[in-house]
């Protein structure tokens, strides 16, 4: 199988995962509290826009990254594959807690186990990698850009407002991991 192929495969698979997380973990009124301000959309909105916009710009812009036709391919393989395996790990350690919307139900509790040991947000940073892959696989800096930037500005909006609804949850204890985990990256970010 050719990294083209095989890219081509996990993105499948990743849209496969996503639509699943879509239909199977979304909070519905009624269950618990919903605080999701339209994350959810937006942040879906601005990825497929911004995937789309990269499809047409393909069209434009000649590859223009260095390695474009050696390594940087098979980089963005290996980090798509990282980005899945963050974001199937986080999805699953959180179980039925987990929730596609901005969401908290009564009887939660705050996950400081696995990956959200390292970051308070792993499905993100997960989501991040795999958006990453799509912009380094673009091999043009113009459709880096387009790829990585608008989805990451929806992200970190969604981001906000998770964390004022678990502040709202969980209080000292989430302000206290806080302190001690970072956001979205380890020991960054």
């Amino acid at each position: 199988m050719s990294v083209e192929s095989a890219y081509r495969a996990l993105t499948y698979v990743w849209l496969v995962l996503e639509i699943s997380v879509a239909v199977f973990t979304t909070t519905w009124r009624g269950e618990s509290k919903i605080q999701d301000r339209g994350t959810q959309v937006i942040l879906w909105v601005v990825i497929i826009g911004s995937l789309k916009a990269d499809e047409w710009m393909h069209r434009v812009f000649a590859p223009d990254m260095p390695g474009s036709y050696s390594w940087l391919r098979p980089v963005a393989l290996a980090i798509f594959v990282l980005g899945l395996i963050v974001r199937i790990a986080a999805i699953f350690n959180l179980g039925k807690a987990f929730s596609a919307n901005v969401a908290t139900h009564a009887t939660q509790k705050l996950e400081r186990r696995g990956l959200y040991s390292l970051v308070r947000h792993p499905s993100y940073l997960g989501l991040e990698l795999i958006l990453l892959a799509f912009a380094l696989h673009a091999r043009t800096w113009a459709c880096f850009a387009v790829v990585l930037i608008p989805p990451t500005l929806a992200l970190l909006y969604r981001i906000h407002v998770e964390e004022i609804a678990l502040r709202l949850a969980f209080g000292a204890d989430y302000e206290e991991y806080c302190r001690t985990t970072k956001r979205l990256i380890p020991g960054v970010y």
